[in-house]
């Protein structure tokens, strides 16, 4: 890693993250490899309706296939809570897989998971061959991280390799129980890029460094923002969790999302921001609308002027012009929320007017996961960000600088 480390302070868990053993660091030759990936895909009537996530783990898979070993897959999908619902089955993963990979993936379908299927399969395994396992959430064990599951998975494998960013921020059996019945526990290629793009953004960033966070609420991204307002040279805000700054400054905001109980807050971290001598960006004018939807009356109104009957649902073209200049010449950037309710084509231009800001940009673009990342895809400019994370949580998780289990839980190097 490189470049400047701000205050020369690097959070202890952060720095320790980026320390661990790769799918690089081992021989798989003739091993049988569990690989926790996340396979958590929306579907429609059995059918995958965006293999994103299929395709990032494709890398790690083709690196082990290719050093000979044997391949387990696992991953959770929904959420069944322990019980086998077969719309949550992983069956039509595993025909996906084997098209994008153009080999059989032999699906192991138990209800426990690890069960006779399984158990066959994988004791039959030549060395380049792929077995995918049932929903790892069809047991109950799971999410509470029980050891004897844990035992049961990790007695299918010789190595673990964790490749599953998007749940990194929670201690699963699958994920960080697992690794105390095996020897060897690395992460994946997708696990490592994610690591090293979030690391070096927070930890060593190029200026000048911008972070940009919408979404509805302030009381999810409370650390987030104390944590980034220690690092980032401007700091702008939009989306719901704007209003909860304009009432904190006294201003009307209508029927806009508010919560009211964070504004004390804001206000603190405005203050924080003064004496940082970081640039603090919130809307100064907003569109509104009667309705939260797309068909009814809607205007843009200036700062403290949303009428009691009307809600804020993007921030209005002033506002996309000072934040267009803002993101303007900045070398790191990270985002994550949408400035409006970008599912509404008349309230998204602010999320787009961003998005086409970035992908112009001579920068290292990073989007955190989640919807920022569904509205960069869906408007077209995903292929222009530098990175697009695939872990919502676990993205926001790494930017409050806290150490994320399923990470932590691999060997060091």
């Amino acid at each position: 890693m490189t470049g400047p480390i701000f205050n020369n302070k690097i959070p202890k868990g952060v720095t320790h993250m980026l320390n661990k053993k790769s799918i690089d660091d081992i021989n798989v030759k003739g091993k049988r490899v569990l690989v926790r990936c996340d396979f958590n895909v929306p579907m429609q009537d059995g059918k995958i309706t965006d293999e994103v996530r299929l395709v990032e783990a494709l890398p790690t898979i083709k690196k082990l296939l290719k050093d000979g070993g044997k391949i387990i897959l696992c991953s959770h999908l929904g959420k069944p809570k322990g019980e086998p619902k077969p719309e949550l089955s992983l069956a039509p993963v595993a025909v996906r897989l084997a098209v994008l990979l153009g080999q059989e993936v032999k699906f192991a379908k138990d209800d426990n998971v690890v069960g006779e299927n399984a158990k066959a399969a994988v004791a039959a395994m030549k060395d380049g061959e792929i077995v995918l396992l049932e929903n790892t959430r069809y047991r109950v064990e799971e999410t509470k991280n029980v050891d004897s599951f844990s035992e049961e998975l990790a007695s299918l494998c010789d190595i673990f390799v964790d490749d599953a960013f998007g749940t990194a921020h929670r201690a699963h059996c699958s994920n960080v129980g697992i690794t105390k019945y095996v020897d060897t526990a690395v992460v994946g290629y997708l696990m490592e890029k994610e690591i090293e793009f979030l690391g070096n953004a927070v930890d060593h960033p190029k200026r000048p460094f911008v972070a940009i966070l919408g979404g509805s609420k302030v009381s999810s991204k409370i650390s987030v923002i104390d944590n980034l307002l220690d690092k980032v040279d401007t700091l702008i805000i939009g989306g719901g969790m704007s209003y909860t700054f304009m009432k904190a400054l006294g201003e009307e905001v209508g029927l806009s999302l508010l919560e009211a109980d964070y504004c004390e807050y804001a206000l603190q971290m405005m203050e924080k921001a003064k004496q940082k001598g970081v640039t603090l960006l919130i809307p100064i004018d907003t569109v509104v609308s009667k309705t939260f939807s797309n068909d009814g009356e809607f205007k843009t109104v200036g700062r403290g002027e949303i009428e009691p009957d009307w809600e804020g649902l993007d921030i209005g073209e002033k506002t996309r012009e000072l934040y267009t200049n803002a993101i303007k010449g900045a070398k790191t950037v990270v985002w994550n929320g949408p400035m409006g309710v970008f599912e509404f084509s008349n309230f998204a231009g602010g999320t787009i007017a961003v998005a086409k800001a970035l992908s112009e940009l001579d920068a290292t673009t990073i989007i955190g996961g989640g919807d920022s990342a569904a509205a960069v895809n869906i408007f077209g400019y995903g292929d222009k960000m530098t990175h697009i994370s695939t872990g919502g949580g676990a993205s926001l998780e790494f930017l409050e600088g806290k150490e994320l289990p399923g990470i932590a839980a691999a060997n060091d190097k």
